[in-house]
């Protein structure tokens, strides 16, 4: 008989993995973008509280699925339930072959060429050497997650803390810079027009990734309002980390500096204390991508894992490892694809703006539909305990779903190629379990 998930994680451990898969090099990569679109500093605070915001509308959505039908599938379990098992197939497809595992690859190339910059490998591995520094780490992560979830979470915690300090320094060295009465660098003209779509589509990027903290609602102690918790804490750490960066960046790099700076935190703190601390920052941007990935590695084969374990065939990643409390085949699994996409980035040599677009409309395609799928449950499992329901219901629920499906169409309006490429590897997913269909219905 399989192991299941055992309830023996704290909320903490949860906030850790909300924030973790949050702030990453999200924030310090979009930042510049957004402010590209907006023509003022209000209006830039303006969308970071905004994304904000409807984070928290989406985090009460989840914490009373989480609540009423706790799995370690996440929203995978959710979407099943409500629509059926194509449609939650399919989402486990997704993120084992687009979302997370094309996550893992891009911040792999974010800590491989920010490394780079340090630790110069090109004598011995020429042009490849960021490839080989992110399949380095992938490998790493995958060892350190295989001593168990225990270790794992810890690992996240400690690195959830290096981030929010990197990030909390930008407020600190701007807080110096204003003290000091050094003005700003050049303002932007109010003149520039307002691209709200553009703007939005990086703000929840930053902001993506808090839902998969309800992978953890099985392992919670407190199995009432566990991921409730761990979502608002967390969530609240993030909106006033990413404003605090922002203020530090307009004010000491200004609108129009943070607008063209192609690492503004890094440029921030050389502007105000000097290279020294800019090595430091880089060395921040590093753990940031390596917090994700270790995220990642704990939530996405979680997901992975309750799909096969729910076609009730005797595959190796639809068990689950009580003795490290992870289910390691579908982890391994994870990693191997992530180092494919590691191999796939080298040889097109894609940048950071391709990897957005491959993901976001599958991403927030599907988060649509989880939205959805709380008014669906509601009408189709009226019955079913929930201990945490979602306030001012139906609007709430309504108003995420409206966010979600805008962001989806600004982001197939905003995205050429990379797009197209997303929707083909979910296109393909979907001819994979019709294949998988007929051949179990001709047995």
């Amino acid at each position: 008989m399989n192991a299941t998930p055992q309830r023996h994680l704290d909320v903490r451990h949860g906030v850790a993995l909300c924030v973790g898969m949050v702030v990453g090099a999200g924030i310090f990569k979009t930042a510049p973008m957004v402010a590209q679109a907006l023509p003022d500093a209000w209006q830039l605070y303006m969308a970071w509280v905004l994304g904000g915001v409807l984070s928290f509308v989406g985090a009460l959505c989840f914490a009373e699925l989480a609540a009423a039908f706790p799995d370690a599938g996440g929203d995978y379990h959710f979407l099943r339930r409500a629509f059926g098992d194509r449609v939650g197939f399919l989402f486990a497809w997704s993120r084992f072959a687009v979302i997370h595992t094309g996550s893992m690859a891009l911040l792999g190339f974010v800590f491989g060429d920010y490394l780079a910059t340090v630790v110069d490998l090109s004598p011995w591995l020429g042009q490849h050497a960021s490839s080989a520094l992110a399949a380095g780490l992938i490998v790493a992560l995958t060892g350190l997650q295989c001593l168990g979830v225990r270790v794992g979470l810890g690992t996240q915690l400690g690195l959830t803390v290096l981030v929010l300090g990197a990030l909390l320094s930008l407020g600190t060295a701007a807080g110096m810079h204003a003290v000091a009465g050094q003005p700003a660098l050049d303002a932007r003209a109010a003149t520039t027009a307002v691209d709200w779509g553009q703007a939005m589509v990086f703000v929840f990027l930053a902001y993506g990734g808090w839902s998969d903290a309800a992978t953890l609602s099985a392992e919670l102690r407190d199995e009432r309002r566990g991921v409730l918790r761990a979502l608002l804490w967390g969530l609240g750490l993030v909106m006033g980390v990413y404003l605090l960066a922002n203020w530090a960046y307009v004010r000491v790099l200004g609108l129009a500096g943070l607008a063209r700076s192609e690492a503004p935190a890094a440029e921030l703190m050389r502007v105000v204390l000097g290279p020294e601390a800019e090595l430091l920052m880089v060395a921040g941007v590093s753990f940031a991508a390596v917090a994700v990935m270790n995220a990642i590695l704990i939530a996405g084969p979680r997901t992975t894992y309750a799909a096969v374990r729910d076609l009730d065939r005797a595959w190796h990643l639809g068990r689950w490892d009580a003795t490290r409390g992870s289910p390691t085949g579908a982890m391994l699994a994870t990693s191997a694809v992530a180092l494919l996409l590691v191999a796939l980035g080298d040889f097109t040599r894609g940048g950071f703006s391709t990897m957005v677009d491959y993901l976001s409309p599958v991403y927030w395609g599907f988060l649509l539909l989880s939205g959805a799928a709380l008014m669906v449950l509601r009408r189709k499992e009226p019955g079913a305990e929930r201990p945490f329901k979602v306030p001012l219901y139906p609007w709430l629920p309504l108003l995420f779903c409206a966010c979600s499906a805008y962001v989806l169409w600004a982001s197939l309006v905003y995205v050429k190629t990379g797009a197209l490429v997303g929707l083909g590897v979910l296109a393909l997913g979907a001819v994979l379990l019709s294949a998988s269909w007929r051949a179990a219905s001709n047995r």
